[in-house]
């Protein structure tokens, strides 16, 4: 039995005022200990208005970002900044060829700034995508497309909230999570896949409670769309699972993905054909 609930959430109603991030000595332990946390999970895509069969993979690990290049230090520097970063991967099949999907975001875990940086790419016969977007005096966008209304893009957007950061902003401090109604930029990997208009669209996010799981939902009226994420509600709130519907000419289209396995490994030094065993106990075989 679901069970719907706003209380002790951030109700926050200035998009460009998120809290102060707090790190307890949990999170400290747990992000700062030289290993990613890898997971995997059974994806069921609508792509096409058919259900694919694919592979997610989320990819959490804490890394020193330069502020003013906004990419991944080479060394330590006392400017620096601290970040969770996620690169989040889909693959999956439609008919005869591959989709692949990797989204980055780049994610403070001091003071109150939206992400840094989010990068997305798509790859399929097709062609290929790519966006980007860094967080300077706003929001510096750059979109290159195969597709001819889309082709190449550069925008100027304000500072609003963003759906790629919800993905880490969760595992950071779920209550920190806007609720009730405001504007975000969708996923980068939705804004391509629907062929929208790259801006802010108004939003309402709450929060239920689904048996022993806490799930942030979100939906989007405009876009007929719904995002729902069940989590531990405990540190280090790992994602359990996730559900996309987007109701299109009267059909609910759903995606999902369910977790398969875990692990936390350094995983940049398991590149030899010994730690091949890996991506069995990942079940990426």
């Amino acid at each position: 039995m679901a069970i719907f609930f706003t209380a002790c959430k951030s109700d926050i109603k200035e998009k460009n005022l998120l809290p102060d991030r707090q790190l307890s000595e949990n999170f400290k332990s747990y992000w700062f200990a030289g290993e990613a946390e890898i997971t995997t999970y059974e994806l069921e895509q609508s792509r096409y208005s058919e259900a694919r069969e694919g592979t997610a993979v989320l990819i959490y690990v804490t890394e020193d970002f330069v502020p003013d290049l906004q990419v991944k230090a080479d060394s330590q520097n006392q400017e620096n900044i601290p970040v969770l970063k996620l690169n989040a991967t889909k693959n999956f099949i439609t008919g005869i060829y591959p989709y692949s999907i990797m989204e980055s975001t780049f994610y403070p875990l001091e003071g109150n700034s939206h992400a840094l940086k989010i990068t997305a790419s798509i790859q399929e016969w097709c062609g290929q995508v790519y966006m980007q977007l860094n967080n300077r005096k706003g929001f510096d966008l750059v979109s290159h497309s195969y597709f001819q209304k889309e082709a190449d893009q550069n925008l100027s957007l304000s500072n609003t909230y963003l759906e790629n950061e919800l993905w880490t902003q969760l595992r950071v401090d779920p209550n920190q999570l806007p609720v009730g109604e405001f504007e975000i930029i969708p996923a980068m990997q939705f804004i391509r896949l629907a062929h929208i208009d790259i801006k802010a669209y108004s939003a309402k996010g709450e929060f239920f409670q689904d048996e022993k799981w806490s799930v942030y939902q979100i939906k989007y009226p405009e876009l007929k769309r719904e995002l729902r994420i069940w989590h531990d509600p405990n540190f280090p709130y790992s994602i359990e699972k996730w559900e996309e519907i987007i109701l299109r000419d009267g059909v609910e289209h759903k995606t999902t993905g369910s977790k398969m396995a875990q692990i936390k490994s350094a995983y940049w030094n398991k590149n030899s054909n010994k730690d091949l065993p890996l991506r069995d106990t990942l079940n990426l075989n």
